[in-house]
């Protein structure tokens, strides 16, 4: 049968070059079915609500932060080790429209652990509305993706194996989901030590979260471990800083207005 050859685009070779990488990676998933009750409360009396997305990446911060295992990458140069960062840097798979193209472009955030709700809520806005190319991150990978493929995966070997270069470059962990389509994914690849995504949060506040580890770093039962914790986080911590949501939101938005100014 006679078709037509579609010339890669740019997002479609980046995606193809972290495949490349995220192949390599010997992950493992666990998962729990979580009760976020609690969280789904706080939220609910919200005249304003925060996304969940946004719950899940604060609450998973946290968690990196007394867990240092996901704060760790697997790197080989100069020699194979592990290399512990002080801090996460969250990296967030957004689906934006490029060229007529839906596309999957990552943004980034630094010390997430360190926002309010209302500031990460702002950023991923912003990254999910602006221009693409007016995103420093999607406009750097578009960039990188144009260049001649050795080139390419000559500089994503040494981002993603240079300790110091790669939580800048890549980050230290990813979010992406799809439960807002109603969908979830089951085996997502990453090339960095640990993915979280969640599937659809039922009306009584159940869901199931997965996180999808490097084994090179850690091992299965400490990620059932961190999950246990990573429920408590979300229904203790995260439910807590939700109550004062709008207050803390009116906050965000008048600093954002006075630096305009």
């Amino acid at each position: 049968m006679r078709g037509r050859a579609l010339k890669l685009s740019a997002p479609r070779r980046l995606v193809g070059d972290l495949m490349r990488f995220s192949m390599r990676v010997p992950r493992v998933s666990v998962q729990r079915q979580m009760d976020l009750g609690p969280l789904l409360k706080a939220r609910m009396a919200q005249p304003s609500r925060p996304s969940w997305t946004t719950l899940f990446l604060k609450g998973y911060a946290l968690l990196a932060l007394e867990t240092p295992e996901l704060r760790r990458a697997y790197v080989k140069f100069p020699r194979p080790q592990l290399y512990e960062y002080p801090a996460s840097v969250a990296s967030i798979a957004h689906e934006r429209e490029f060229h007529g193209e839906r596309v999957v472009l990552l943004s980034s955030i630094k010390n997430p652990e360190r926002r309010s709700i209302a500031e990460l809520g702002a950023l991923i806005q912003a990254a999910r509305t602006r221009p693409v190319l007016e995103v420093k991150e999607f406009r750097r990978a578009l960039k990188i993706a144009r260049l001649p493929a050795p080139i390419r995966w000559l500089l994503m070997w040494l981002g993603l194996n240079i300790g110091r270069q790669r939580a800048r470059h890549f980050g230290t962990f990813q979010l992406s989901v799809y439960s807002g389509l109603g969908a979830e994914s089951l085996n997502p690849l990453t090339p960095l030590t640990s993915l979280l995504n969640y599937g659809p949060i039922d009306e009584k506040g159940l869901v199931t979260v997965r996180i999808h580890y490097d084994h090179r770093v850690m091992d299965g039962a400490n990620v059932a471990r961190a999950l246990e914790r990573f429920e408590r986080i979300l229904n203790g911590e995260i439910a807590a800083e939700v109550q004062n949501y709008a207050s803390s939101e009116n906050v965000q938005a008048a600093a954002a207005s006075g630096a305009q100014t």
